[in-house]
């Protein structure tokens, strides 16, 4: 199966981020790719200090935009996320949206760990917690044979998180996200290799990369992780789509060389 991963360096504009999307899904399409990972904050990125004025709820305009990628291209959206309003409507999530090709919502999860720092001796400081209401519940779902766990960017940093749902038969991870620079110069490619091989599951990561306002810049460095902790495909810097054969083969193979349950 050939996945592509979309990296982005997002701005609040979601009309500029869509934009780029759609060039490179076509891009996707024409090198035969069967599904799209989209990073975290594709569809608007804010600076970090209050929510994008573009929020998501279903059925408006927003939503439609997100949702009509996957129908033109005719190309599930695996992972990406959006800043959405909470069904009380009292308050913001950062969910993962995925959308089968002809547009039917497959799967939804909401950031369960919110993002804290105190980066460059004090100077940069960001807590989400202060924008978004955090999930309380993870989610997998079913796609090509494959039982993906959804996660979101901080999440990688709990171990537990991908432990649980290993427990429920997951064999794939998706982790869109926007690694700050520092943050993910130090960890990023440790993190990832690691829930990969001690899950020995796939890790699907897109990322995002770049200056996206005068607060906030991205690592980059999409990857696709295999269950040996094996790099598949590396993004590196810029605008991209990067992408994998993801064949079971290496689940089973790593799961028998080494049993873990």
């Amino acid at each position: 199966m050939k996945i592509g991963v979309i990296q982005l360096c997002s701005t609040l504009n979601p009309e500029e981020n869509i934009r780029k999307v759609r060039f490179l899904m076509q891009q996707a399409v024409q090198e035969g790719v069967e599904g799209v990972f989209l990073p975290e904050c594709f569809y608007s990125m804010s600076d970090g200090l209050s929510a994008t004025p573009y929020v998501v709820q279903e059925g408006n305009e927003h939503y439609r935009e997100i949702k009509n990628l996957a129908i033109d291209f005719n190309l599930p959206i695996l992972s990406g996320t959006a800043t959405y309003k909470t069904e009380d409507g009292k308050g913001v999530v950062n969910r993962n949206l995925c959308f089968t090709a002809d547009g039917n919502k497959l799967a939804y999860y909401d950031k369960m760990h919110l993002f804290h720092c105190q980066l460059n001796q004090g100077q940069t400081s960001i807590d989400e917690s202060q924008i978004y209401t955090a999930g309380t519940r993870p989610h997998s779902f079913s796609w090509q044979g494959f039982t993906i766990g959804q996660t979101i960017c901080f999440d990688l940093r709990f171990p537990q998180q991908f432990q649980n749902y290993l427990q429920q038969g997951v064999d794939l991870f998706t982790v869109p996200s926007a690694f700050t620079h520092p943050t993910g110069l130090a960890h990023w490619h440790t993190l990832i290799r690691a829930r990969a091989i001690e899950t020995q599951s796939f890790v699907v990561a897109a990322a995002q990369w770049g200056e996206h306002n005068e607060r906030m810049r991205s690592f980059g460095h999409s990857l696709v992780v295999d269950p040996w902790g094996e790099v598949l495909a590396d993004g590196g810097e810029g605008e991209k789509l990067i992408t994998a054969e993801l064949e079971y083969w290496r689940v089973e193979s790593s799961r028998k060389a080494i049993p873990l349950d």
